[in-house]
């Protein structure tokens, strides 16, 4: 299946939009919200399509999307009961701010670059005119917002300014000299302003001292908004231009002490290119490191393992370093969070400065949680109390405070958070959320024991699949029975007969194939929301690949022109070339380079064998048993112990998850040994003339061989296997 990917997802549809000169906020959420669905409609298709392309055998019948409705009935769920757990809550913490989508974004979403920038040494002068401070920064604009200096208490020249004031040269606030380890002797001029609003570090000195304050400087565009004492000259500026104008104006003042260019390491926002804004917003937290304990202990005790092992590190690193999830997202495509304002009720009144949330599944009339309902006619009970429900944008809510002034007292106007979820928050529901969790889950007809999804790839995908003899798979000599391999018919014991369930027959899962660079994304939070909610770990284990590269290692990416279309490669060599390619170079999580004349050379191996098949064909060789025939003749026991001896090695090659020796062992011993070697060796035992029963003899074998090797090759190349199967 496929997540609805928030932030990318309405970027594109909103570039769509603006080529029709439409904005967002002028088409309203509900008309936006329409324009996502058909976008949907008509591109969400895509990555299943190339799945279907590559020959991926999924379960087609079970495709899910995370805005599914069933789907988001789970993510309600999760939200509502962590909320009630204690685990979800609201806080006004700092956040990375994306100023171009005017939206909070992870740690891992923000990219740093190194970008030319300065050192600004600004002198402080003490309010009593006693003496002055010189502090450096790279960001001058964020002094509007300043509240503090710190300096180190073991710092002896400042000790006696510690409690003094500083008559703030630009706001005329005045703000304090405290004492704060944060404050490096060695760094500078050893003083550093404090600005809590608008850096990390800054925050934490802030929560040591909060008698210092906070001032939040910028608006959502990140642009100068006028907050306390920040004079009106500079309200409404870029942060450059303001960095700018108050260079200026304090170079005026003769307060510059100094500026040195440097090169600085920026955060910018991996999508927008923007630079991230440290700002300080109210936002949706899950307490991550809570729910990290007992997903860190099963990698710890082994019931998930990673492989490579060596990625589990970085698990470890990251849990157990794991601070608050923000969860909550300013964007209007995804899961709407199930949260709602409204007055808090004192005594016959009704107080809007003072807002009360509630958090639950929307039910009834008026689509709210009940405890809505419950909370208004608890409070004035039988005043016949109405209840207004509003969309929740700013201007819903002023609308609500100017109804009320109209209105009789007994009546709440209440608004839903206008804000979505974190796209990883639902795609952390999908071992579970996928299987019908926490309705009760589908049944799985009896005959669903053989999903053969390869079958669905049909109509014109067929004709670029068949390029060098790749085949349209219906059913496949690799592919067996689900029930063959795991559990049995007893529903009791998670069985697939008649009445067993999804959930029941997937939960948890076995193996869990990523990409290394989400592995904190998405697959420590499968752990922490799998294990929470289900007590068990969502698979056993993670098998971490690398990324796909160009053929000199670098990064693809449209900008750069190096990007590598994989269905143009499917179209001029075949499915089946690309994908052996891919497997051959699978390294376990060492990153591919991809050369296309690497595929090239796999499409020559795939016409290898076709030929080799034709040659079988044209000499009266066919199919045969599984078993390998009698042989007494050295060529046959040769091959049958090879066929034996390579079987091994694969097995072997897929239990270690060596798909790259897999892919070697496979492709050396049908070039060589079948085709360079016992193809030519049999050519006299078939030739007019030779012994008859070592020629039926020599059929049986090379027959048998053949089946082998199809059987072998089709998890790699399902194409050609499956026509030649056939043929």
């Amino acid at each position: 299946g496929t997540d609805h990917a928030g932030i990318a997802t309405q970027m594109v549809v909103e570039r769509a939009i603006a080529s029709q000169g439409l904005k967002r906020s002028e088409m309203g959420r509900e008309a936006f919200l329409a324009q996502v669905w058909e976008w949907k409609a008509e591109s969400g298709s895509t990555i299943t399509r190339q799945l279907r392309r590559l020959g991926a055998s999924c379960d087609w019948a079970h495709e899910r999307f995370t805005m599914d409705e069933g789907f988001s009935r789970a993510v309600t769920k999760v939200f509502v009961d962590l909320h009630a757990q204690g685990l979800l809550y609201r806080a006004k913490r700092l956040v990375n701010w994306d100023p171009a989508f005017k939206t909070a974004i992870s740690d891992l979403e923000v990219e740093p670059r190194e970008v030319q920038g300065s050192f600004t040494r600004i002198r402080y002068d003490l309010a009593d005119g006693s003496g002055s401070l010189v502090v450096a920064t790279t960001r001058p604009e964020t002094m509007l917002g300043d509240t503090a200096v710190a300096v180190n208490p073991r710092d002896e020249r400042y000790a006696a300014m510690v409690g003094k004031q500083i008559a703030h040269p630009l706001t005329g606030r005045r703000i304090p000299v405290i004492a704060d380890d944060w404050a490096d002797p060695e760094l500078g001029s050893g003083a550093v302003k404090i600005t809590p609003a608008h850096d990390f570090n800054d925050w934490q000195v802030y929560e040591r001292h909060k008698h210092i304050g906070w001032i939040n400087i910028f608006d959502a565009e990140a642009k100068i908004c006028a907050a306390d004492g920040v004079p009106e000259k500079y309200v409404g500026m870029t942060r450059e231009a303001a960095r700018t104008a108050i260079v200026a104006d304090l170079d005026s003042l003769g307060l510059i002490d100094g500026v040195e260019a440097r090169m600085l390491q920026l955060p910018y926002g991996d999508r927008s290119g923007v630079v991230i804004e440290p700002w300080l917003t109210d936002q949706w937290y899950v307490d991550a490191a809570t729910l990290a304990a007992p997903a860190l202990a099963a990698v710890r005790d082994g019931r998930t393992q990673f492989v490579p092992k060596t990625w589990e590190k970085t698990y470890f690193n990251w849990m157990e370093n794991i601070q608050p999830w923000c969860v909550s997202r300013q964007l209007w495509w995804g899961h709407r969070i199930p949260a709602w304002y409204g007055p808090t009720v004192k005594g016959d009144t009704i107080d809007y400065s003072d807002l009360k949330s509630f958090v639950g599944e929307p039910a009834g009339p008026l689509d709210v949680p009940s405890v809505i309902q419950e909370y208004y006619s608890g409070e004035w009970p039988g005043s016949g109390c109405s209840i207004l429900v509003h969309d929740g944008e700013a201007e819903a809510r002023a609308e609500a405070i100017a109804l009320h002034e109209r209105l009789p007292h007994r009546s709440a106007h209440v608004w839903r958070d206008p804000d979505v979820l974190d796209t990883w928050f639902s795609s952390a529901l999908w071992p579970f959320g996928t299987l019908g969790w926490p309705s009760p889950p589908p049944v799985i007809p009896a005959q669903a024991g053989t999903h053969h999804g390869l079958q669905d790839a049909r109509g014109d995908e067929v004709a670029s699949n068949v390029a060098a003899g790749d085949a349209q798979p219906v059913m496949g000599p690799g592919l067996r029975r689900d029930d063959e391999s795991k559990g049995g018919d007893d529903e009791s014991e998670g069985g697939y007969g008649e009445g067993a369930t999804l959930l029941a027959r997937h939960y948890p899962g076995d193996v869990l194939v990523t990409g290394f660079d989400i592995i904190f994304f998405w697959v420590a939070r499968m752990m922490m929301q799998g294990i929470h909610f289900m007590g068990e770990v969502p698979f056993r284990t993670v098998y971490c690949h690398g990324l796909v590269r160009d053929a000199s290692g670098a990064k693809m990416s449209k900008s750069k022109g190096n990007a590598i279309d994989p269905l143009g490669l499917i179209d001029k060599y075949g499915a089946d070339a690309l994908r052996f390619t891919l497997t051959a170079m699978e390294s376990q999580g060492r990153d591919i380079k991809l050369d296309e004349r690497r595929v090239e050379g796999y499409r020559n191996f795939a016409t290898k064998l076709w030929n080799a098949a034709r040659f079988c064909q044209s000499n009266g060789i066919g199919g045969q048993s599984i078993d390998p025939p009698p042989a007494s003749h050295a060529v046959n026991r040769w091959i049958i112990g090879e066929v034996a001896a390579t079987t091994a090695a694969l097995d072997a090659a897929i239990a270690a998850f060596r798909f790259d020796e897999y892919a070697e062992t496979i492709y050396q011993f049908v070039w060589s040994r079948f085709c360079d070697w016992y193809l030519e060796l049999t050519k006299p035992l078939l030739a007019e003339g030779a012994d008859a029963g070592v020629a039926v003899e020599t059929r049986a074998v090379a027959g048998w061989a053949l089946d082998q090797i199809l059987v072998l090759l089709h998890p790699v190349m399902p194409f050609i296997t499956e026509e030649l199967w056939h043929k």
